[in-house]
């Protein structure tokens, strides 16, 4: 099985991801990312709040002195951050322990290129067979050769002048309530709007290891939209545990995804002649709503496959500067080179601000369209081939017909479990609960 998953290399802390493998990781991912130069290399490493953070990043950094790379340790910071910090002090490699909304027992380890991007398949691959290789043709450091650890605590006040320095909003009296997950952006976030002059209200900055995303950030909202309404705040805030995606609440206690931010943001660059091309890049996952917004503002939305990675790939190809995921997931590639969660509530805040309307009127700019999901158990190695099957193809297109463009439907396999996920979107919750459902038997049916 491949090591790196869609975003780096995860598991359960200490039984799946090992302090022996991270040390694996550095070893490789130092050999690798710096045997182009010849040269002594630099690898800064940060983690988010849990506990296991600092035990894989000491392995991982003590496997990277072993072959003679030194080593930053940043401490806890958000994962831009580390890709933001990485490409400014010009190093080889940022590397992030973190396993972003899930819960506390799992981590990962994920990297990112000296300027900042994350690592194409093809390098993790090469770090993938260095492992399995058991080091082959990799020369262990001694003597005078070895890497040194350093610590750099002030390197999160850098990220936070940055941040509030590319985004130009003055937010002196605004009212928010702002949810940092018990992670990463605990500190940073919280530093930032104060700075900025809002009336931050923090909740859930508190970490102590093991209660980061429990009950709480962007994955649990429930709480912050409760508070939005009795503090009568004008939005909240929700990041996830890495701080790089983040979701909102508006004064009324309604969630803002990220197709709406995307929209609202979207709409303000174009009218200020800063959307490249007139085009945001979205995945096939994001709402009818959001493509329907597209067509009536005279926005270009280019689809990718789910994954912040192909929607980054898609916009270095196309020379585009805004694209993202519904899941709050939003890169702005003139300012950064990965989501930020930080970043994209700046962009946000500075709409509010500038045309000083509720976010609940900026969000009406799309209808979000209901969505059903459900999932079809079919056999691994049939996944991929449902297209394949003309009972399928047929009952989809029957679907889509009666619709009449009111409603889609979209079927893609799992990457890591044996289902294919079956989503109808549509204008009436319950016709598309039950077509997702007959359609979604049909394929399990048609296909064991």
């Amino acid at each position: 099985m491949r090591l790196f998953g869609t975003d780096g290399v995860r598991g359960v802390a200490n039984e799946e991801l090992t302090p022996a493998l991270a040390m694996q990781l550095g070893q490789a991912g130092a050999w690798v990312l710096s045997r182009e130069n010849k040269h002594r290399p630099t690898i800064m490493v940060g983690c988010d709040t849990r506990l296991s953070g600092d035990m894989l990043a000491n392995a991982l950094m003590a496997g990277a002195c072993s072959v003679g790379a030194d080593a930053v340790y940043l401490g806890v910071l958000p994962t831009p951050a580390v890709a933001y910090l990485a490409r400014k002090y010009k190093v080889d490699a940022g590397v992030v322990i973190s396993a972003s909304h899930n819960p506390m027992e799992f981590n990962g380890i994920k990297f990112f290129d000296g300027s900042g991007y994350k690592l194409p398949d093809a390098l993790e691959d090469e770090i993938e067979a260095l492992i399995n290789s058991g080091m082959k043709g990799v020369t262990f450091a001694t003597g005078a050769s070895v890497g040194r650890i350093k610590q750099r605590p002030d390197a999160r006040e850098q990220y936070i002048n940055h941040n509030i320095t590319v985004v130009d909003v003055d937010l002196s009296g605004m009212k928010m309530v702002v949810d940092c997950a018990e992670g990463a952006a605990s500190y940073t976030s919280i530093e930032a709007f104060r700075q900025l002059g809002a009336d931050a209200i923090a909740i859930h900055v508190n970490p102590d290891g093991t209660n980061i995303n429990a009950g709480c950030g962007s994955t649990h909202m429930e709480e912050l939209k409760a508070r939005v309404v009795a503090e009568g705040a004008r939005i909240g805030i929700a990041f996830d545990g890495d701080a790089d995606r983040f979701l909102a609440v508006d004064e009324k206690g309604e969630t803002v995804d990220g197709d709406q931010i995307m929209s609202i943001v979207g709409k303000y660059m174009k009218e200020k002649g800063l959307l490249k091309k007139d085009t945001i890049v979205a995945t096939v996952m994001s709402n009818l709503g959001f493509f329907r917004m597209g067509e009536r503002e005279g926005i270009t939305i280019e689809q990718t496959k789910v994954g912040d990675r192909y929607v980054l790939e898609r916009m270095q190809e196309g020379g585009f500067s805004l694209g993202g995921e519904q899941s709050g997931h939003i890169i702005f590639l003139d300012e950064a080179t990965t989501g930020d969660g930080l970043l994209s509530a700046l962009h946000l805040l500075q709409v509010m601000a500038d045309t000083k309307k509720p976010l609940s009127e900026l969000a009406g700019i799309m209808q979000v369209m209901p969505q059903a999901l459900v999932n079809a158990k079919v056999p691994t190695h049939k996944k991929d081939s449902y297209m394949e099957y003309p009972e399928i193809v047929a009952a989809i297109k029957e679907i889509e017909d009666r619709f009449e463009g009111n409603g889609r439907v979209l079927i893609r396999p799992s990457g890591t479990e044996p289902l294919v996920r079956v989503m109808i979107e549509g204008q009436n919750l319950e016709e598309i609960e039950s077509e997702a459902k007959k359609l979604a038997e049909l394929i399990q049916k048609t296909m064991l």
